[in-house]
């Protein structure tokens, strides 16, 4: 298995996005990834409630060498265990737990907490989150995060939650470093046709909108 540290920041940076896969299986995965990957995302996240995750996680590893591989929903430190010893190479989290955060961080290895209101968000970046998932950002957007950013300019944010192909440009003019997306990334329709055709240019597409970003950004 490769190294925990194999994180890329490189790849990650070239198209800042954390594609979310839950809850498929992995022949499914497959197909998705290799869309994925000739569309030029190279940063996924299986959750950690997605059946036989350690395996996903462990294939992926081996299979796309070129993948960013992490794992989401990541809510104890048994998770954070059963994550890491599968090989993921960043985690994310929906809350902050100050123990897997700790870990991560003496661990080097990238770590993306969910935190939603300034507090949560400045402690999250304060125990050393690698950028602060604000979830969900479903209700809040990206005047939301105008406002937080205001005072706290210096703390890097990754909003999850309610991020599409039509508002994503609105989060990275506000200042954005990245976005978490599940099912506005991966679409369940042209998952469920087999249509990987048309995912892969449904990647292209929400890429193509923050493509004057992606120069800019620099985790």
């Amino acid at each position: 298995m490769q190294n925990k540290t194999a994180f890329s920041w490189q790849r990650y940076n070239s198209t800042p996005i954390v594609g979310i896969v839950r809850g498929l299986g992995i022949d499914t995965v497959r197909q998705i990834v290799d869309a994925y990957i000739s569309a030029h995302y190279y940063t996924i996240e299986i959750t950690m409630n997605t059946p036989s995750v350690a395996e996903i996680i462990a294939e992926l590893r081996l299979n796309y060498p070129d993948l960013n591989v992490g794992a989401g929903t990541v809510c104890t430190m048994a998770d954070l265990d059963t994550a890491i010893a599968a090989g993921a190479q960043f985690i994310v989290t929906p809350i902050i737990d100050e123990a897997v955060i700790k870990k991560c961080v003496e661990m080097q290895i990238p770590i993306f907490p969910g935190a939603y209101t300034p507090s949560e968000i400045y402690k999250a970046w304060s125990i050393g989150a690698s950028a602060v998932k604000v979830f969900p950002a479903t209700q809040l957007g990206p005047q939301y995060i105008k406002d937080v950013l205001a005072p706290l300019n210096q703390i890097k944010l990754m909003p999850t939650g309610g991020v599409s192909k039509e508002n994503i440009n609105s989060f990275f003019e506000a200042g954005v470093v990245g976005a978490g997306m599940g099912s506005s990334l991966f679409n369940k329709q042209m998952i469920k046709d087999n249509d990987f055709d048309a995912l892969q240019n449904h990647f292209i597409a929400i890429r193509n909108e923050i493509k004057l970003f992606t120069k800019k950004i620099a985790l």
